[in-house]
């Protein structure tokens, strides 16, 4: 009854934003660090969040609204100092195919249901449960997914004349390879010139090249430094839209497929819920839940790396990311995450606390509502260019030229992830390549368990038990039991104990099944130098008491 009683009782998280403590000693000097880096973000999610939004099959604005509302409710109630919530690439192939299956009114439910897991798996103090994921898996759906992410954004950069895409990857690459006659040179040469100027930006701006020029020019230096600041995809974004607009070039725009951007709030809304619609739902809800938490703490742990601030609180980003997640679909609004290349901006620029992922949200806010009708002219082909690059940057790609370098067993996680992911999608391939994780972890370590046959007194078994007893390595039991049984009948069987560390039901089991067979050989199991976790499953079970009984009377004369 105690044992039930204590495993029933599961102490909650307690929900305390880090906004509560960032505010401790806040000053003048972190205001303005803060108000730069909010504005410098919030200039580099509006592309991105209406790329992310038209890549996934929804309007543009369902991205801005959420990197305005998501990104607002997860700087102030989130667990992390300097980490920017919104949208996110990595979402673009799961809310594409929900949207395809179920339709965008399901993918709003089910947004709002992965919310409410995402809050109670914070709640329940599993932040850190993410953590076991292992680093195989996450890089290969994360490579996977820049790949999905790059195929969906052929259309636009080739300007081909398509309707509305599959989900499926080769079905993709079948559909536009059959309207390859009708390429854009035009949507294709502003698609390239967008990627290769975000590839060229950051240099053409950097220090040390100005520190190399032959001539010492004054000011050169400080200009780089301002230069460097400026977002790369704001640039393109409009220097591209300009040409495009001045010299009328004939290429699909934001305004031809969607028309304009509304400029006011969007209405809250209240989707059709029901329970025959949630049950329905459960796959979908489980993947983004489950993709944005990964995500999210991913993002937060390397904002720990690149930030001398406290660390993060994973519950407390949980339960933030799952507030958002159920708020933004009341706006028409998708799945919103932490975003690594946002919240490394915001660190770059020099944020100090959540009031930067604040200041963020308001900058993306004005200028949907200031400067919204201007955005129908931005070409559907630079923002696949921006896609391109955010593909390019979300996977790690130099992990498959160093797989040699790795064990068979991270190899065949990590290319057995990325191919699923292409393939089928995200939910199988994280399903599966967990459970081959898993089976691996089992195989590894069951090997590393081992018994020993050591000395002893004249007709006695000794062996010494190396490691976990567990349910992957009963079967090293079994040459025990072949000794006993092709062994003298009456012989005592010894098990030391002293370096096995861990015990389960199943090694009990077998250690039951072996001592059966020493008693019908007539003789008697002893165990000596047990570990305490070992000795403590030994008692509760009765086992030990069992061995003491019959080798106490065996020692009785007859």
């Amino acid at each position: 009854m105690e044992e039930y009683s204590a495993m029933a009782f599961v102490p909650l998280a307690p929900f305390r934003p880090r906004l509560l403590d960032a505010l401790r000693g806040y000053d003048r000097a972190r205001a303005g660090r803060d108000l730069g880096a909010g504005l410098t973000v919030g200039i580099v999610a509006l592309p991105l969040a209406m790329a992310f939004a038209i890549a996934s099959g929804l309007k543009p604005e369902a991205g801005l609204w959420t990197a305005i509302i998501a990104g607002a409710l997860i700087a102030a109630l989130g667990g992390s100092h300097v980490q920017i919530g919104g949208p996110a690439g990595a979402f673009i192939v799961i809310v594409y195919g929900i949207i395809e299956r179920y339709g965008v009114a399901n993918l709003l439910i089910a947004t709002a249901c992965a919310g409410v897991l995402l809050f109670l798996l914070g709640l329940l103090r599993l932040g850190r449960l993410v953590r076991y994921v292992p680093l195989s898996i996450v890089v290969g759906f994360t490579n996977g997914i820049a790949v999905l992410i790059a195929a969906s954004q052929l259309r636009d950069w080739l300007g081909l004349d398509v309707g509305k895409l599959p989900a499926d990857f080769f079905a993709q690459l079948r559909l536009l390879g059959s309207h390859l006659d009708t390429f854009n040179p035009s949507a294709f040469a502003l698609g390239l010139a967008c990627l290769l100027g975000l590839f060229v930006w950051p240099r053409l701006w950097s220090v040390r090249l100005a520190e190399r020029l032959p001539v010492d020019l004054p000011g050169v230096r400080e200009a780089s430094e301002v230069g460097a600041r400026i977002p790369g995809p704001i640039v393109a974004l409009a220097t591209l839209t300009f040409v495009a607009w001045y010299f009328q070039l004939p290429v699909e725009t934001i305004g031809s497929r969607f028309g304009a951007i509304p400029r006011g709030v969007p209405a809250f809304t209240l989707p059709d819920f029901s329970w025959e619609t949630v049950k329905l739902l459960v796959t979908p809800t489980v993947t983004i839940a489950l993709l944005g938490a990964i995500e999210s703490l991913l993002c937060a742990r390397v904002a720990d790396q690149l930030s001398n601030l406290p660390r993060h609180d994973p519950n407390q980003e949980l339960m933030a990311q799952g507030v958002a997640n159920f708020v933004v679909p009341f706006f028409g609004g998708m799945p919103a995450t932490g975003t690594i290349a946002r919240t490394v901006t915001n660190i770059r620029a020099g944020a100090t606390s959540p009031i930067a992922g604040l200041v963020h949200a308001v900058t993306v806010a004005v200028v949907v509502l200031a400067a919204a009708p201007l955005a129908q002219l931005v070409p559907l082909s630079v923002l696949a260019g921006i896609l391109f690059f955010v593909a390019w940057n979300m996977g790690e790609w130099r992990e498959f030229a160093h797989l040699r370098r790795y064990s068979a067993d991270y190899r065949i996680k990590m290319l057995g992830t990325f191919v699923l992911t292409v393939v089928f999608d995200l939910t199988v391939a994280v399903q599966v390549g967990l459970l081959a994780a898993c089976i691996l972890f089992i195989q590894k370590m069951g090997s590393l368990f081992s018994v020993e046959r050591i000395p002893g007194d004249s007709g006695e078994l000794r062996y010494r038990l190396y490691g976990s007893l567990f349910f992957g390595a009963t079967a090293k039991v079994d040459p025990i039991v072949e000794a006993v049984e092709s062994g003298p009948a009456g012989t005592p069987v010894v098990l030391d104990a002293l370096q096995m560390v861990h015990l389960d039901t199943s090694g009990l089991d077998a250690l039951r099944q072996l001592h059966k067979v020493v008693l019908l050989r007539g003789g008697t199991l002893r165990m000596e130098n047990l570990q305490p976790q070992p000795r403590e499953v030994l008692v509760q079970a009765g086992f030990l008491g069992e061995l003491a009984r019959h080798e106490a009377s065996e020692e009785v004369p007859a």
